[in-house]
């Protein structure tokens, strides 16, 4: 089959296209023929040797895929050849063959498009376990989103309005902002022109926000923690701006702050049948209206280099998607 290889730590146009065999099937996992796969931040920075998770050379990156079962282990009973699927897949997502346990794999509704479909586990089961399973994000509370118009992003959105939040949403530029507003943002912050620690306490009477949801890190992080609620939860996504920030001791004792990881894709490997009751529910709420993936560009698969640069460039709101 064909995949996306990596030799060696460089930049996207470092990646190549390569024949690798098919993996052999082991009896609780099942094969899926991708047709199309989500392009995540994760993904240039593992190619980089950035991220916190290093294959051996070479490996294919990628993360989660859409597709058809091709074949089922000899345990997998819940999922049958033919059905359409997505998963995050911990690697090994760019590529015409997808193994993952037969648990991670999760039914797409026939409503739903395969494009979509791939451009949803990572960004909306990543922000889903973060905001309820390590944010505790109750119904009232004020949710900032750093980062709104990405993937991650919008998807934190839509759901902290799900659960009944206030969310105010951070992102550069009125363009993108106008993206976050039409996913259901109360109210709006342009990191390009405003503070984000002076319009978070404008907007909250000086209270601040109870959860702070992070994929961008650095200067954001630290202007957000300083507009914070007593206990307040910062959720550290990622680090998309560039910056790993330092978290100052001082500031978090001072008002009992929490700073909480959110690590989807490990806690997946443990708790794989927590990930898939996630992705199930959150398609539940596709079905019902309540989330509205939003795919800004396809590529397809040859042009991995191109389909990454475009994320990197951060000049669109919503996915980036690879087709098969």
């Amino acid at each position: 089959m064909k995949a996306v290889l990596c030799h060696g730590w460089g930049d996207p146009e470092s990646l190549v296209i390569g024949e690798v065999p098919s993996r052999a099937l082991r009896p609780h996992e099942v094969r899926i023929r991708v047709s199309a796969c989500g392009v995540n931040f994760a993904d240039p920075l593992q190619v980089a040797g950035k991220y916190q998770v290093k294959p051996p050379f070479p490996f294919t990156p990628g993360l989660e895929v859409a597709g058809e079962i091709a074949q089922a282990g000899a345990d997998v009973t819940a999922l049958h050849v033919g059905q359409r699927v997505l998963a995050h897949t911990h690697g090994n997502a760019f590529a015409e063959e997808a193994v993952v346990p037969g648990a991670a794999a999760v039914p797409i509704p026939a409503a739903m498009d395969d494009v979509t479909a791939a451009a949803f586990p990572v960004a909306y089961g990543t922000s889903h376990f973060g905001l309820t399973y390590r944010g505790g994000l109750k119904a009232g509370e004020t949710l900032l989103v750093l980062g709104a118009a990405g993937g991650v992003g919008l998807a934190a959105v839509e759901i902290g309005k799900k659960l009944g939040a206030r969310v105010i949403a951070a992102a550069g530029g009125p363009e993108k902002l106008a993206v976050a507003k039409a996913h259901g943002a109360d109210a709006l912050i342009d990191y390009h022109s405003q503070s984000i620690r002076d319009r978070v306490r404008e907007l909250t009477g000086g209270l601040g926000a109870d959860v702070v949801y992070d994929p961008v890190g650095g200067d954001a992080f630290d202007q957000a923690l300083r507009a914070v609620n007593w206990e307040a939860r910062m959720l550290v996504v990622g680090f998309a701006g560039g910056r790993v920030q330092a978290v100052p001791a001082n500031l978090i004792l001072v008002k009992n702050i929490s700073v909480l990881s959110v690590f989807w894709g490990v806690h997946g490997e443990r708790h794989p049948e927590m990930i898939s009751a996630g992705l199930a529910e959150l398609l539940g709420w596709w079905q019902t209206g309540h989330l509205k993936p939003l795919v800004a560009r396809t590529f397809p698969l040859r042009d991995i280099a191109a389909a990454m640069r475009a994320l990197l460039s951060r000049q669109y709101a919503g996915k980036i998607v690879l087709e098969i």
